[in-house]
């Protein structure tokens, strides 16, 4: 593949609290009606990001609900073929609707989801899926006894082309056996958080919330199916007004084939940037390695999606924005209708949200 120009991707807002990529060119994997979703708890805009990546994928949306009616009348707006649902018990006694996807308050996703798995429906929640390790445990339990998925939006693989690519080009032997994967998270924090986000037993900590992304990313490149957390660490270095927020954490992993990791996510991105955050991601092999400059490539060029590659061949650009899509979705769907695990396996899911707790948890504070 050559680089190529694309249109800069759509991010929402300035501070990425409605991220909703939409694809270039949307692939369905099933006709109206065949599957059909519906929409709940509309705490975080990553819902729309969620919704949307669905509806690409050929899902059909029938209902949305929360209890704040000015958030449902502003989803309505961008999602018209959606109906109001009066409670979230319509969407549960609705016999088409085989998926829920929800964007609640962090602390309260895990009770959402068993209801939801109760009901007989698969469950799609934004991250993080848990706050605490506690919660991971009933959901492993309930997806054991009702056969349900407890899928969840770890957005900055499954929504990011460059991150997409790269997973083909690891897959392809480009770089040879993955040893390390390196990753930033920074985020801009904004001017409209919701009280919530500042409280930590509701958004559980830095790394149990933007960490999950990270530590799933490092599980999916490195191929390994556990890990363990060498060390952890938050801080918060800028809000002292805000006592309970992290704004700082960084986290080393062990994986159980031997490959290591290391991450800093953090609310401390600039104005002067053009986006939410300079994500980025380097993935180091025996045989080359891989740079994703995910949403900029600062000070060069606005656009985002931008894979940098060298191996024993030659020194590789791609800008891939616009020409790789999401399969995660479709995959997702084909696998709620036919019980397969090809999107994402259950245990994946919840292994990177184990991690990310427990990195939580054992965090040293630093100041």
């Amino acid at each position: 593949m050559s680089a190529s120009s694309s249109p800069e991707p759509t991010f929402g807002k300035k501070d990425g609290m409605t991220y909703a990529p939409k694809a270039a060119k949307p692939e369905p994997v099933c006709g109206p009606g065949e599957f059909v979703f519906a929409a709940a708890a509309l705490d975080h805009g990553h819902i729309y990001g969620q919704t949307n990546g669905l509806l690409e994928a050929g899902g059909t949306l029938k209902w949305v609900y929360d209890p704040d009616p000015d958030k449902v009348k502003a989803f309505c707006r961008t999602f018209p073929q959606a109906k109001a649902a009066p409670s979230l018990e319509t969407i549960l006694n609705d016999p088409e609707v085989r998926l829920v996807a929800a964007a609640a308050i962090p602390s309260e996703r895990c009770a959402l989801g068993l209801r939801v798995m109760d009901s007989g429906k698969d469950y799609f929640t934004d991250k993080t899926p848990f706050t605490t390790l506690e919660q991971l445990a009933a959901a492993r339990r309930k997806a054991a006894e009702t056969g349900r998925k407890y899928m969840v939006y770890y957005s900055e693989r499954l929504h990011v082309e460059s991150a997409i690519y790269a997973g083909r080009l690891i897959d392809e032997g480009a770089i040879g056996r993955v040893v390390q994967v390196l990753g930033t998270g920074p985020h801009r924090l904004g001017k409209s958080r919701p009280d919530w986000f500042f409280r930590k037993e509701q958004y559980g900590g830095i790394l149990c919330d933007i960490g999950s992304h990270q530590i799933e990313q490092f599980l999916y490149y490195t191929g390994c199916k556990d890990a363990r957390v060498a060390s952890s660490k938050v801080g918060n270095y800028r809000n002292p007004q805000h006592p309970e927020l992290e704004d700082f954490g960084d986290a080393t992993l062990i994986g159980d084939n031997g490959a290591t990791g290391y991450f800093r996510v953090d609310w401390l991105t600039p104005d002067g940037l053009g986006t939410w955050g300079d994500g980025r991601t380097i993935i180091l092999g025996t045989d080359g390695y891989i740079e994703l400059r995910k949403y900029i490539d600062v000070a060069r060029e606005k656009s985002g999606d931008h894979v940098y590659l060298v191996n024993h061949e030659g020194e590789y650009h791609f800008n891939v924005s616009g020409q790789i899509g999401y399969p995660f979705f479709g995959e997702l769907i084909l696998d709620c209708l036919n019980r397969t695990e090809h999107a994402m396996t259950q245990e994946h899911a919840f292994k990177a949200a184990e991690l990310c707790l427990i990195a939580q948890r054992d965090a040293e504070r630093v100041q």
